[in-house]
């Protein structure tokens, strides 16, 4: 897998962590879900990219 898709993944990582920390100051609990569903994805991705390079 590349540099580039492990930046993205940790980029999307930090902006879903963003997402939720803004959702809980505010009291937007939409917004806290949203953050935390992203972090849930960018997770995802990053196991994705471990099991791909553990084949290479």
């Amino acid at each position: 897998m590349g540099l580039d898709d492990k930046i993205r993944h940790a980029a999307e990582d930090l902006g879903g962590k963003a997402k939720e920390a803004a959702g809980k100051a505010t009291d937007d609990e939409k917004l806290e879900a949203e953050g935390h569903a992203d972090q849930t994805k960018a997770k995802l991705k990053k196991a994705g990219d471990d099991v791909k390079d553990a084949f290479n």
